[in-house]
């Protein structure tokens, strides 16, 4: 494996965290702010707050007016988004080197200087609301994934989709986007990210004349305070039929614990245990399901890993033509009782950990994914030191650690299964 980039971790005077990730392929950069906020920390009947504001953070400022900031961006060339997650939200652009400090400049203006009108939040979030409808409302598969999310996690905000409940969307005002601006935008929960042909001295000397002007909170930084999940010892159904589906699927999702509130090494073990079970073309559901008893027709398995609070692991598969799903779900459940019951092979476990950590590397060809890695992790209680471990972390993972963990969390009793079929004529 090459050895890590070099990357500093440095933090400014007022709180606002630097991370610089030297990559000198190209005469480019990509630079992400990150806040410590996101979708699960929306107040209570407030949800999709955190989203609709993300929206709003386009709309202008007294020196940058609406529009301003993305003619910008594409005069120069480059590319700009944004995105929110259940823990955090982050903007960023991908430019040429030369113009980073210009991208810093207006980062730093609307982190603070956001000017929002009334008429334009109203028409805002009819666009989110449209937003939902499409992607939501419209589409079964999302539908039958957010009642599986809701049923899975029964107090906690993750159960809340992303984008909102869309009855609480409709409330959403200006005075709502202001107060969660006015909480969680600030430099001292912020994160900035700055990936690319750069020098850190370069890069710290930039920061300080933009954002490093910028003055920390009136309080204490936001405190997350998230209600813990109760521990269901139910098993649970969602069925989702309609006439639109043309692809059935079966899914389970189980409650589990992140990087961030595992014990041990039990994450790392999670994330072998997913790619061992529904990774790739080798794995064990694929092999069982689809080549030795044509069941299905795809298998695949999920763990996230880097959430705040406990994540969650699942698995897929999509059924063979006249497959009935609970004939799937049986079959499924057999390979999982194989993993709980026989370690895995040395072999087959040293194949998994080689494709994780080969598919780490491929990830770190994508300057701006190179970045999200370490903006997630930093986002959610890791640190540096934990990314650049990884590798690491995964060649130690063994199998007894393997199937303590699919003992200890996939077990049949504690499942959410999802179902999705087409709605008889």
């Amino acid at each position: 494996m090459p050895k890590p980039a070099p990357v500093d971790h440095l933090r400014l005077a007022n709180g606002m965290e630097v991370v610089v990730i030297p990559d000198r392929r190209a005469p480019v950069v990509t630079h992400m702010v990150y806040f410590r906020n996101g979708a699960a920390d929306d107040p209570p009947g407030k949800s999709g707050i955190a989203h609709f504001l993300e929206h709003l953070m386009f709309k202008g400022t007294k020196m940058h007016p609406k529009g301003a900031f993305s003619e910008i961006v594409a005069a120069l060339g480059g590319q700009e988004n944004a995105f929110t997650s259940y823990d955090y939200t982050a903007y960023f652009q991908r430019v040429a080197r030369e113009h980073l400090g210009r991208m810093m400049a207006l980062e730093a203006d609307r982190m603070v200087h956001l000017v929002l009108e009334g008429p334009e939040v109203d028409s805002e979030r009819d666009v989110v609301i449209e937003e939902r409808k499409m992607r939501t409302d419209a589409d079964p598969a999302a539908q039958l994934q957010e009642s599986l999310l809701a049923t899975l996690y029964v107090h906690h905000p993750y159960g809340t989709p992303v984008i909102g409940w869309g009855h609480e969307i409709e409330g959403l005002g200006r005075e709502d986007a202001l107060a969660y601006y006015r909480r969680f935008y600030r430099p001292d929960n912020a994160i900035l990210i700055v990936a690319g042909d750069v020098e850190t001295a370069e890069v710290l000397r930039l920061a300080e004349e933009t954002y490093g002007r910028l003055k920390p909170g009136d309080a204490e930084p936001p405190r997350r305070a998230r209600v813990r999940e109760p521990e269901i010892r139910a098993s649970r159904h969602v069925r989702l039929a309609d006439a639109k589906v043309e692809q059935p699927t079966a899914q389970r999702a189980y409650i589990v614990p992140s990087h961030a509130t595992a014990e041990g090494g039990e994450a790392f073990a999670l994330e072998v245990l997913s790619q061992l079970l529904g990774g790739s073309a080798t794995s064990r559901l694929y092999r069982s399901l689809v080549l030795e008893r044509g069941l299905a027709v795809s298998t695949g398995a999920w763990y996230w890993n880097d959430a705040l609070d406990m994540g969650q692991f699942g698995t897929y598969a999509v059924p063979a033509e006249g497959v009935d799903l609970d004939a799937l779900d049986s079959a499924t459940e057999a390979v999982l009782a194989r993993l709980r019951e026989e370690p895995v092979g040395a072999a087959e476990l040293e194949r998994a950990k080689t494709r994780l950590i080969a598919d780490m590397i491929y990830a770190q060809d994508n300057q701006a994914h190179l970045a999200r890695i370490y903006g997630s992790t930093l986002t959610t209680g890791g640190a540096v030191e934990d990314v650049l471990a990884w590798p690491e972390r995964i060649r130690a993972v063994t199998a007894a650690e393997v199937q303590a963990v699919a003992v200890k969390y996939l077990q049949p009793g504690r499942v959410v299964t999802g179902h999705l079929v087409k709605a008889a004529a």
